[in-house]
């Protein structure tokens, strides 16, 4: 019996490592496109950015473009917290700012299947492979507000230009990689804020592990506390007004969606 279970349990292990990620699924339209970006010294073109025109939640035209930014006018980060049910678990993601062109977003996302949708257990268990969503924020931002009927938060974070420059070229890095090679996405382990946070501390970010980092829906507590957003608000008046569901259905769909969430923020440059 002994000899018998031993047996099964390697061979549950053996079926366990053999199952492998694939680009080749029947995927839905939202993560169709794995993103590609090509760097020239100073110049980055990314293949694959995403700019979907919404009509609701599940009617929409699907378009991905190319974009090209400058590294050079890449001068600041901002934090997005996104919510399905505000409680200790939510969606992060950044939007790189530039001076002479619109915010770029990336966000770091399962990718699922057509008829498929997101379950926490079993993102624990190879069920979703994994994708970094880069997209034009009237898209990535405006479908959770406008569409999915999301609460939306949004922070600059207390980040040089530099350390930004250096987080976006580890982004690219990993997005190509992921366009060569798939991986698994894990609750745990490889996911959006977890992720956030390890390619911030490979970009210089000092700091320890905070159980925020998991329950990523208290993450904006962390940034405040920890000093990474403007704290001359208190907390709770800070979040009050980074809350941007309003201007953002006010804004939906214009072409200067980016601006108009943005004008009344507390802590963005005027």
């Amino acid at each position: 019996m002994s000899v018998a279970a031993a047996g099964l349990f390697l061979g549950v292990v053996a079926w366990w490592i053999s199952i492998a990620p694939s680009h080749d699924r029947n995927w839905r339209p939202e993560v169709a496109v794995m993103p590609r970006a090509v760097i020239d010294g100073d110049r980055v073109r990314i293949i694959g950015v995403r700019n979907f025109d919404y009509r609701s939640r599940d009617d929409f035209t699907v378009r991905y473009d190319e974009r090209e930014v400058q590294l050079s006018h890449l001068t600041a980060l901002d934090f997005y917290v996104s919510y399905w049910s505000e409680g200790p678990v939510g969606h992060t993601f950044l939007s790189f700012i530039f001076d002479n062109a619109p915010p770029l977003s990336i966000s770091i996302e399962t990718r699922p299947e057509v008829g498929e949708g997101f379950d926490p257990i079993a993102s624990l268990f190879k069920q979703f492979e994994l994708i970094y969503v880069v997209g034009e924020e009237r898209d990535l931002v405006g479908v959770r507000t406008n569409h999915r009927h999301e609460t939306v938060y949004l922070y600059r974070l207390n980040t040089s230009a530099d350390d930004a420059r250096q987080l976006l070229l580890i982004y690219l890095a990993r997005i190509n990689e992921l366009a060569d090679w798939p991986e698994f996405y894990h609750l745990l382990t490889n996911s959006c804020t977890i992720n956030i946070i390890r390619y911030a501390n490979a970009a210089g970010r000092k700091g320890r592990f905070d159980i925020r980092h998991l329950l990523n829906g208290l993450i904006d507590s962390y940034l405040y506390h920890s000093g990474r957003v403007d704290t001359t608000l208190p907390y709770e008046e800070l979040r009050r007004r980074s809350l941007i569901n309003q201007a953002a259905q006010a804004a939906d769909g214009a072409p200067d969606f980016s601006q108009r969430i943005r004008a009344s923020l507390p802590t963005m440059p005027r």
